[in-house]
């Protein structure tokens, strides 16, 4: 007989209220709700979360924005701070958790990496306080925070590991957590083969919790959200729900993305197990105070992130 393990039900049994963060920044936020509605049905609350990082495309200043760069937002704690629909940057960008938060007349929760897993857990701890939430859910987007770091198609770690051992500590301390990958291989980053090697282990491990996937109410949703907060990779499983099959492609065709009924699926994984078991760029980085901290621990694994392709492009712009 196999002993009884930590399974979904009694985490989503055991709560009221859950903060579902995309934890990649960008579009991440987007997948975030097609958790966030399943945690609906089965009778939680939910606010949604990001990180105040845009792709490249939409903010081309290297790296997460900090609350002294912006407007209209309600602050929580100097790393964690509520999104309205008209939160932007002095320099009027206005971020995904903008995008959404205008869309639904809700508030989105922003948490900033800038000082490294330190900084993270002490923002999360004070909107985990402050919004009355019982249940902490991160959501990757693609896959990335399974990488062991020597995957020759990463491209962003970076959020994705701090965000992880952020987790972890949180865990640690008592906090329930669940760590989520939907769409994987949607981010062109991590091949499929490579994150079912990595969910195979976690699942070895005991740290699989249970799976859900895309209904065809929730991908009608995201659709209509996607037509106006514009984002690739948490695209991607709407397409394969529709009927996408075979090699698609993201980032002006720079990635190519495996099409497959899969990517509909979120794994819902322990956060402590991904990171004892496969995540070696989030053990890296877990002793970070600054984000240039842990990228630096990053580059002595091997690692370039993607702040380093940021302030590539940046440099190159300029020349």
């Amino acid at each position: 007989m196999h002993s009884q393990r930590v399974s979904l039900e009694s985490l989503i049994r055991g709560s009221t209220h859950a903060l579902v963060i995309g934890v990649g920044g960008g579009g991440d936020v987007v997948g975030a709700l097609a958790t966030a509605r399943f945690l609906e049905f089965c009778g939680l609350r939910f606010t949604l979360g990001g990180l105040p990082w845009e792709r490249f495309l939409y903010d081309p200043t290297p790296g997460p924005r900090r609350l002294v760069e912006i407007e209209n937002a309600r602050i929580l704690h100097p790393q964690a701070w509520m999104v309205n629909g008209a939160t932007h940057t002095y320099a009027g960008l206005r971020f995904t958790e903008t995008e959404m938060a205008a869309l639904y007349g809700w508030e989105v929760l922003h948490v900033d990496i800038n000082d490294g897993v330190a900084g993270a857990v002490a923002g999360l701890e004070a909107a985990i306080t402050a919004l009355g939430v019982d249940l902490l859910v991160g959501i990757d987007v693609g896959g990335d925070s399974l990488a062991y770091g020597g995957e020759p198609g990463l491209r962003s770690p970076l959020a994705d590991a701090v965000m992880l051992a952020a987790f972890h500590e949180l865990e640690q301390r008592g906090q329930q957590a669940i760590w989520g990958v939907f769409g994987y291989g949607s981010d062109g980053e991590l091949t499929t083969d490579e994150i079912e090697y990595a969910l195979a282990q976690v699942s070895k491990a005991g740290g699989l919790l249970g799976t859900w996937g895309l209904t065809p109410q929730v991908v009608s949703e995201l659709e209509d959200v996607i037509e106006k907060v514009p984002t690739e990779a948490s695209a991607i499983p709407l397409q394969c729900a529709r009927g996408a099959w075979g090699k698609g492609s993201i980032r002006h065709d720079q990635r190519s993305v495996k099409l497959t009924p899969l990517t509909t699926l979120t794994f819902y994984l322990s956060p402590t197990i991904v990171y004892q078991s496969v995540a070696r760029p989030a053990r890296a980085v877990a002793s970070s105070t600054a984000l240039d901290e842990a990228n630096d621990a990053l580059h002595r694994l091997g690692i370039k992130s993607e702040l380093d392709l940021e302030r590539e492009r940046l440099m190159h712009k300029l020349e």
